[in-house]
């Protein structure tokens, strides 16, 4: 806005100024320079003191009026942060070599990007209305594994939100096409760029369904906090029908070290219930989540989740998730390793992911992440998948 405000207040000055220019060309330089060598004149305003102040009364003017424009069309609490980035890499093994039509070759290099726009306005200076508009292409192989946006070209709402505190302790929140589990505290210090691992094992407990949404969460105030969370579709909200989900969370956080327990219980798809009828099951996750930083050294994050699937897969009606991972500062940058499996069905074999990554900061808007993963392969014929990428994350 400032620089808009400039481009209207620069031509209205060069014309107030224009008749100074005429006045100043009458002049008689030569005797100018005798007044200045004489020390008879201290500043060039004497000549035509009337000429400047009109100028300046008319550009004091002008700036009143474009800051009462300003302040009628823009609320000074709202902010706008920008951020993109950009992914390229290539991926080896996998299914990549199915003969299915659209899937790329193994060792094909991808690349894709994410766009994302978060507008926030407070209008008590304690709440907040926050709404998220993203765009990408980060879907292929790989690519996708950065947990890009993959919406398309075209920018869209990807979520809104309202947050406002109750009291002192009990902050509210109550969004669209929002994580219901947005007030949770997950108890892991790891930060690693790829989707399989940054969730730390919480995959199903901390609910990301979407839809309408509403939360709450309590701060005891000794590092104690508790939560809720639901969500469920906009067009019939908990219905027998619908497809809701709640969670519940608790954590403590202490100086270097915390612990986390979530309870997710989701609605899922409906099941065969005999010849006459279908019923809808529920699956129930359990997630515990911890993490240490001892002094100087890189923190330890590690996290286990379990899940009752209520009868919704007919062979196996318990799943699994695992992690455990470690990062810290090495020179101007953050490094880390990890490895971990989500949604592994009981009696199957796990298939670990591997990942190692290094961020690093080419300036405060600017970091490149080279990250390099293994995702084992259970099924039979079927090779590991070995990936090799980089993301440049844009901040602005």
């Amino acid at each position: 806005m400032k620089l808009f405000k400039s481009l209207l207040i620069a031509p209205a000055t060069l014309g107030l100024l224009a008749p100074m220019s005429a006045t100043a060309n009458e002049l008689n330089l030569a005797e100018v320079s005798n007044y200045s060598s004489s020390e008879e004149v201290e500043n060039i305003s004497e000549f035509y003191p009337k000429e400047l102040a009109v100028t300046n009364s008319r550009v004091d003017g002008l700036e009143a009026r474009m800051n009462n424009f300003e302040a009628g069309s823009f609320s000074e609490t709202t902010t706008a942060s920008f951020s993109a980035d950009m992914y390229v890499g290539s991926v080896d093994g996998g299914d990549q070599d199915s003969t299915l039509a659209g899937v790329q070759e193994d060792s094909a290099v991808m690349a894709g990007y994410s766009f994302q726009i978060d507008l926030n306005t407070s209008f008590t200076g304690e709440d907040s209305l926050d709404i998220s508009l993203d765009a990408g292409n980060a879907s292929g192989l790989g690519v996708a594994e950065f947990d890009g946006n993959s919406s398309g070209d075209g920018l869209k709402v990807d979520g809104v939100s309202y947050t406002f505190p109750v009291g002192s302790s009990t902050t509210v929140i109550v969004g669209d096409n929002t994580d219901g589990s947005a007030l949770f505290t997950t108890a892991c210090a790891y930060g690693g760029p790829s989707n399989t691992l940054d969730d730390c094992a919480n995959v199903n407990a901390g609910i990301t369904n979407g839809g309408a949404m509403i939360g709450a969460a309590y701060d005891f105030g000794n590092g104690l906090t508790t939560a809720f969370g639901y969500a469920g579709p906009e067009s019939g909200l908990a219905t027998l029908e619908s497809k809701d989900a709640y969670g519940f969370n608790a954590a403590y956080t202490a100086d270097n070290y915390g612990v986390s327990v979530t309870y997710g219980i989701v609605d899922n798809d409906e099941v065969p219930n005999g010849a006459d009828d279908n019923v809808f099951s529920v699956n129930k996750y359990t997630a515990l989540n911890a993490y240490y930083t001892p002094e100087g050294l890189p923190s330890i994050s590690v996290g286990y989740e379990v899940a009752d699937l209520g009868g919704a897969t007919p062979s196996a009606d318990e799943s699994t998730s695992f992690f455990v991972g470690v990062s810290g500062d090495v020179g101007p940058g953050t490094a880390g390793v990890a490895l971990g499996y989500s949604d592994i069905l009981e009696d199957a074999d796990e298939e670990y992911m591997y990942e190692a990554y290094y961020s690093y900061p080419i300036n405060d808007g600017m970091t490149v992440t080279p990250l390099f993963f293994v995702k084992e392969k259970a099924t039979t014929g079927v090779d590991d998948e070995t990936g090799v990428m980089v993301k440049t994350s844009f901040s602005f």
